[in-house]
């Protein structure tokens, strides 16, 4: 549905929108496909940001060494679209498998006004939440090979310390060195990262001029994808406008909303992917402040991670029998934008 974006009025389009209108706000999470099979991907997952999936991947980054982590307080996403009236995440229905694994990432990037990357961060966790105590024996296995061979240069990775370090140097089994997995509190058992400016799957270049007369700013608002493989949907980018005027728009790829009340301007693409691989957005808009347009704020979903993590095994520490889980993969800025 529509309303997403709080306060955002007035809407701008080369197409019609759809039956029911944008929603520029974070999706609401739809349940995860749960098969008898330890290699289930729920797809479709919400990456936006608010409620559980942020609350644990937040309280296994922020208790990296603390294995009783308890529930994160709120669940703000302390993004931008909390101060435009983001719609909160539907209710989470209780989980119908015994293990729950989220395959989680979030991309940290910093940009110049030309689009040049300054620096671009990503940090994973693979989180195990046990739903049951049959869950909490729970050993998983993970492709190690391939990590070895393929993450090399810029990546780090780390287990959770009370999980056997042996066992996963050896075959990239991840299993506690004693006891079982707490019951209904996710435990964040694997972390990676990776820094390079090449990590950056979209940037963003905005050249604001003054049109000559100093009452009025031209603006020019580009990005481009830059890792084809890398699929990105509801794509945001959010931008200040120094006034509560409405911008003139000259020509656009996409569709915009404008707030008039906090005076932004989003603009917005369904998908961004190889076959919308690039765009532009022009307008014109009172002002004299060519400072006032940033910084730029991009925001979007994937089920693409950086990481080729995958979980292979999911098995009893009790009897070695396969244990039913759900696995959700999700990529997911933090901070990204060009100021």
């Amino acid at each position: 549905g529509g309303g997403g974006m709080g306060g955002f009025e007035g809407f701008g389009s080369d197409s019609a929108p759809p039956p029911g209108g944008y929603d520029y706000g974070r999706a609401k999470e739809p349940e995860p496909v749960v098969e008898e099979g330890p290699r289930t991907v729920a797809k479709g997952m919400s990456l936006g940001g608010i409620g559980k999936k942020k609350d644990n991947l937040m309280a296994a980054m922020a208790a990296e060494d603390n294995f009783g982590l308890g529930p994160s307080k709120g669940g703000s996403s302390g993004g931008l679209f909390d101060d435009l009236g983001a719609p909160s995440a539907a209710p989470v229905a209780a989980p119908s498998v015994p293990v729950t694994i989220a395959l989680e990432e979030k991309i940290s990037v910093s940009m110049t006004r030309e689009g040049g990357v300054d620096s671009a961060d990503v940090k994973g966790t693979l989180t195990l939440t046990a739903n049951t105590e049959a869950g909490s024996a729970a050993v998983v296995s993970i492709n190690k090979d391939v990590l070895s061979r393929t993450c090399k240069s810029g990546w780090t990775f780390s287990t959770h310390p009370k999980v056997d370090k042996a066992k996963y140097g050896k075959g990239g089994v991840l299993a506690l060195k004693k006891g079982g997995f707490p019951v209904a509190r996710p435990v964040g058992v694997l972390r990676w990262g990776y820094s390079s400016e090449d990590a950056a799957p979209i940037t963003v270049n905005c050249w604001p001029e003054d049109d000559g007369s100093g009452g009025a700013i031209n603006v020019n608002i580009e990005f481009e994808l830059n890792r084809t493989d890398v699929v990105l949907s509801d794509v945001n980018i959010v931008l200040p406008l120094g006034t509560t005027d409405p911008p003139a728009v000259e020509s656009i790829d996409g569709q915009y909303k404008h707030d008039p009340g906090r005076g932004m301007l989003c603009w917005h693409h369904d998908v961004v992917d190889e076959n919308n691989a690039s765009g532009s957005l022009e307008f014109s808009i009172a002002g004299s402040d060519v400072d006032a347009f940033f910084p730029v704020q991009v925001m979007f979903k994937s089920e693409t991670l950086y990481c080729p993590v995958e979980v292979t095994s999911v098995v009893s520490s009790a009897n070695g029998a396969s244990i039913p889980n759900a696995i959700s993969k999700s990529l997911v800025p933090d901070a990204y934008q060009c100021a």
